[in-house]
């Protein structure tokens, strides 16, 4: 593998899948979520699960990889991300199926302990979101070159994506990002047609996870 990774690792309800659009357009292999190893290695851009959780392991497993940080203002984030969990709870706490054991561990991990209680709870969600953050600020000290944050309605978070990737703006007619899954909407990514678009499983299938 010669391409240089590039991993997302925004939480849920960031812009993870707008972000991803873009990275497409641009010409990145692009997965938004990696179950396989295949998905992973193929891939040059993913996101989300497990890449939010697991940023660290990856930053070791493919050096010299990049990291995009995603913000959202509080006031627009916790509302979306509590219509996500409540709509996730059941299949995350399932022990006779439900979601991939990749996908159960990220959340469980990140909004630990979750329930239908914590779930409802202002404090319990800033607290998952601001120990997410604080850990990748830590993790990221003094490795600037490395790490991109930015809030994709901020106007200028186009312009600095592309500074980060060495992206002439001349270059592309893209402007900016796209808004997607609006209203709670979480399947925008499914509709998207790109033959640089990586598949996240195996024809369905992920790979065993080894206990």
């Amino acid at each position: 593998m010669t391409e240089q990774k590039i991993f997302i690792i925004g939480l849920p309800r960031t812009a993870t899948t707008s972000v991803c659009v873009a990275m497409l357009k641009l010409g990145f292999k692009t997965s938004h979520t990696a179950y396989t190893k295949e998905s992973m290695d193929t891939a040059q851009v993913i996101a989300d699960t497990p890449i939010f959780c697991d940023y660290q392991k990856l930053d070791i497993e493919y050096p010299n990889a990049k990291f995009i940080y995603l913000e959202r203002k509080c006031s627009s984030w916790l509302p979306s991300i509590r219509q996500l969990l409540t709509r996730m709870l059941k299949n995350l706490q399932r022990t006779d199926g439900g979601f991939n054991p990749t996908l159960k561990r990220c959340y469980n991990t990140v909004f630990s302990p979750i329930t239908i209680d914590n779930i409802g709870k202002d404090d319990f969600l800033l607290s998952c979101y601001q120990a997410h953050q604080q850990g990748i600020y830590n993790y990221f000290k003094n490795r600037e070159q490395d790490l991109l944050t930015i809030d994709v309605s901020d106007e200028n978070s186009f312009q600095a994506l592309l500074a980060f990737l060495d992206i002439d703006a001349r270059q592309t007619d893209l402007k900016g990002f796209e808004r997607i899954n609006i209203g709670g909407k979480v399947t925008a990514w499914k509709q998207i047609k790109s033959p640089l678009k990586i598949e996240a499983t195996k024809k369905g299938k992920v790979d065993r996870v080894r206990p």
